[in-house]
């Protein structure tokens, strides 16, 4: 089957800036993609762009159109964001600290370092090469850190770590005035927001705002000089931002420079003085993130200790101060509307929208800020269930992407996971010594599974009829049963000399199976009660196991790189696979040896067959998820599961400069770094956790892939690793049809399939007309027992609109059992997709189901009518 990329769950942000575009997509950095989030219809999804790296910033065109990222190796991406096609890359010499779009779209200023660069916008445009520099301005001695547009795109005002702030002119001459950058200072600390303010009155720039990270606000205010009261007169021709020389006669000189000098020429000439000092009064907090909304005149910070505050300009009212989050706010920003505001922290993983009239949330998101350990599918595959090592687990809404409820009641790792047959249970396992049994209705911890003493549970399993529970464990290797009952203990199976890591029961018996370390896999019967069935031993530590859906067969990978199939009736090895080279690959930047020659990652640590049993997936400690055929024991496909060079075991060969005597580069701290400044800094010197030139044993995360599951539909599969939780999915969201653009769909054509008597061509073409009458005329010119076959045909794109035609005419057609059966049939020829995409076609559904309801009331009200009409004429005629 052809799997592809569809979603990244566990991880809603990591950091850098999140933007929102068109008031309603809020699109946030997720490791080295971009999740877009669609604030109206509560549904987020990922991009299946990557960057080479970490993306760091973010740009959205005015109009929504084009989407710039940048990582942290400088390389940028040029995304066409409603198509979701990469159009062109670039990468830049410096760091980039800021990215944003002019008004008009036109021009992108990128904060390079000390430089700050305009370069053109590529647009639409075939070129050669798209990116073109317009100008470069060197005016800076620090980190160039904010900046802001004026309404026009003329002018830009950029802050920086130089304890500065200047406005610079894309024009050297403007309205005829020779322009020179003008100066604010007298902060103190680093400028982390530099905005233009606008008069209320005349729409013109006549004040700024300059926010520092000790927590001050400055406010600036512009007079113009008396000089320029007057448009100068036309004089030497100008040239304009590309250098071309214009030229004009007097008169239109004159115009220009009039309309110019009216448009924002005042600026060229005049005065700026600071008009007052406000501060915030957070410390020792810093302001971390802030954004200001030029329509209201109103600023929102953010700050280090998880506060944020929103202020009423010019008179700095405070309108809000509330607290949101235990760690620094790392992003915060207005939507266009200025209705609603966004916040993120990167070192919790949080993205909140917050609507500041009424005080509400829009939107509330946070993942797993540790490792994904394990992952586990409800029956039905509409829900995704998530255990990490920050102690939670997560339940996610697989269609929309968002988790609705967190469980936070273990006090250790999350181990395992395992969803009950009914869909309202799921169990968890954890190293604190507990097995927990979550109500998904009442979202509680019903109850709770524990041992005489304290062990360290890192398997589960429960048989088919949800009354026995059994759990593993990694000190006593014991494996112990409960009732899911009563909650006691039943009995401890012992036998295994090693930690227990695989654990589970066939699907069509009470036969439970076990691997564990010791080298052995075990057979139990559990009801019985006799110990150990059989025992299967191996030739190295045997990782995990897995029976086949159908329970006739079973899979378990070695320590070696082996996956054995075993029959578990007659207990005979059926064959092996070999998959140590299919996984090997990546080089760690500790390793001393290279990929090919390293040992180490070359095994499966878990496996998953298919809902059909024909194909198995594994992974492990690489960048690699192999999918195999079970019958031919051959490699089908390879995933990559990322191309992130953030991540350490990515690269096959490694750059040998990096390479120093004291260890690799990028494990040696660096102070000179801004990643971490400040508070943090100062307060890991003082409680001495590292010395300067040290070997961090922090060090890059490494690529892995911990747990696998395919949803029990066979439709999709999930991966936890390192950088969240992968959705692969055959069912595309986002189809392109070529024959959508043919220009032969027209009405003629609707009628001439008709004539022809292809009533399954001519309704996909009235489907693709999206008009009404000539759909529901297709839908009665198909036979009866033409209604199954033209059913099928129907492509899944079309489905929504029919069942809406459909559903309008069962409320006003007379042909009743016409319309049941056609809805009949389109409900089994798409049963599956209608259950996967049950979000999405939700409305038309509840349509159809309310046209069905209410016929069914009309005709239960007659027919109980007639009912005891006819009961009255027999019993009388029966009296005569």
């Amino acid at each position: 089957m052809n799997f592809r990329f569809q979603n990244l769950l566990g991880a809603p942000y990591r950091g850098g800036n999140a933007v929102i575009s068109n008031n309603t997509l809020l699109l946030s950095p997720v490791g080295n993609r971009v999740s877009v989030t669609d604030l109206r219809k509560s549904q987020t999804t990922t991009l299946p762009i990557q960057s080479s790296s970490n993306i760091s910033r973010i740009a959205v065109s005015p109009d929504g159109t084009f989407l710039l990222a940048i990582d942290e190796n400088n390389r940028c991406l040029f995304i066409n964001l409603r198509r979701r096609a990469l159009l062109h890359r670039i990468t830049f010499k410096h760091r980039v600290g800021a990215v944003k779009f002019s008004p008009d779209g036109k021009l992108i200023a990128v904060a390079a370092g000390k430089l700050v660069q305009i370069w053109r916008s590529p647009a639409f445009r075939k070129e050669y090469f798209p990116f073109e520099l317009i100008r470069t301005f060197a005016d800076f001695h620090a980190k160039v850190t904010a900046f802001d547009w004026s309404s026009d795109s003329n002018y830009l005002l950029v802050a920086s770590k130089d304890l500065t702030a200047r406005i610079l002119c894309l024009k050297k001459v403007y309205g005829g005035v020779k322009y020179k950058p003008f100066l604010f200072l007298g902060h103190r600390d680093s400028v982390v927001g530099s905005f233009f303010g606008v008069d209320s009155k005349t729409s013109k720039v006549s004040k700024v705002y300059t926010v520092t990270r000790d927590c001050y606000i400055l406010s600036w205010g512009f007079t113009e000089d008396e000089e320029l009261s007057e448009p100068p007169s036309p004089g030497t021709p100008d040239r304009d931002v590309e250098g071309d020389l214009m030229v004009e006669d007097d008169g239109d000189v004159k115009k220009r420079k009039e309309r110019e000098f009216e448009d924002g020429g005042y600026l060229c000439k005049g005065k700026w003085e600071l008009l007052r000092k406000d501060c915030f009064n957070q410390a020792p907090a810093k302001v971390s993130a802030c954004d200001y909304h030029r329509g209201l005149d109103m600023v929102v910070v953010g700050f280090s200790n998880g506060v944020f505050g929103l202020y009423q300009m010019p008179d700095f009212v405070c309108i809000h101060l509330l607290s949101i989050s235990k760690a620094k706010i790392t992003t915060a920003m207005f939507n266009d509307l200025g209705n609603w505001l966004s916040f993120g922290c990167a070192k919790l993983g949080q993205l909140l929208v917050w609507e500041w009239r009424s005080e509400s949330y829009i939107l509330k998101q946070q993942g797993h800020y540790f490792d994904v350990n394990c992952v586990a599918y409800s029956q039905d595959s509409q829900l995704l269930a998530t255990g990490a090592d920050d102690n939670k687990v997560k339940v996610w809404t697989v269609s929309s992407g968002f988790c609705f409820v967190t469980f936070s009641e273990h006090t250790n790792a999350v181990t395992a996971l395992h969803f009950m047959a009914s869909n309202n249970c799921l169990l968890s396992a954890s190293l604190d010594g507990t097995i927990r049994a979550w109500d998904l209705v009442r979202y509680r911890n019903f109850r709770t599974f524990t041992t005489p003493s304290s062990r360290q549970f890192v398997s589960l399993a429960a048989d088919q009829s949800g009354e026995v529970i059994c759990a593993g464990t990694s000190d006593s290797f014991e494996i112990f049963v409960w009732s899911m009952r009563t909650g006691r203990l039943l009995d401890v199976l012992s036998g295994h000399e090693a930690p227990v890591h695989g654990l589970v029961f066939s699907p069509t018996n009470a036969v439970l199976a076990s691997s564990s370390w010791d080298k052995t896999v075990r057979l139990w019967d559990v009801f019985d009660g006799k110990g150990a069935v059989e025992t299967w031993p191996h030739t190295h530590d045997v990782l995990t196991v897995v029976f086949r859906p159908d329970g006739k067969q079973l899979a378990c990978s070695t320590l070696d790189g082996q996956i054995y199939f075993w029959d578990p009736v007659d207990g005979l090895l059926m064959y092996t696979i070999e998959g140590s080279r299919d996984i090997a690959g990546g080089r760690l930047m500790t390793d001393r040896r290279t990929a090919a020659n390293s040992s180490t990652g070359k095994c499966f640590t878990t496996l998953c067959y298919s809902a059909d049993g024909s194909y198995i997936l594994a992974g492990g400690s690489s960048r690699y998820i192999c999918m195999y055929d079970v019958a031919d024991q051959v490699l089908l496909r390879r995933f990559q599961i990322t191309h992130n060079l953030s991540l350490d075991g990515v690269l096959d060969f490694l750059n040998s400069k990096n390479m120093t005597e004291a260890g690799p580069l990028d494990l040696i701290d660096d102070y000179n770094s801004d990643v971490e400044e400040g508070v943090e800094t100062q307060t890991r010197g003082k409680l001495g956790l590292d010395l300067p030139g040290s070997v961090s044993n922090r060090g890059r995360p490494i690529i892995q892939t911990k747990c696998l599951r395919i949803a029990p539909t066979g439709r999709s599969f999930v991966a936890a690793t390192t950088e969240g939780v992968l959705v692969y999915s055959v069912d595309e969201s986002f189809i392109f049809d070529p024959t959508d653009l043919d220009i032969d769909v027209t009405p003629e054509a609707v009628d001439k399939a008709l004539n022809e008597n292809q009533p399954s061509r001519a309704l996909i073409l009235s489907l693709r007309l999206n008009e009404d009458s000539f759909i529901k005329k297709c839908i009665f010119t198909v036979s009866p027992a033409d209604i199954p076959a033209v059913a099928t045909s129907i492509p899944y794109k079309y489905l929504q609109r029919l069942i809406e035609a459909l559903a309008s005419l069962l409320e006003n057609c007379p042909h009743l059992e016409f319309i049941l059966r056609w809805s009949q049939e389109l409900c089994k020829a798409h049963a599956n997709s209608i259950q996967q995409n049950s979000r999405n076609l939700l409305p038309s559904l509840k349509s159809l189901q309310k046209s069905i309801t209410s016929i069914h009331q009309d005709l239960a009200d007659t027919c109980s009518s007639n009912e005891y009409m006819l009961r009255y004429l027999c019993s009388s005629s029966a009296s005569k």
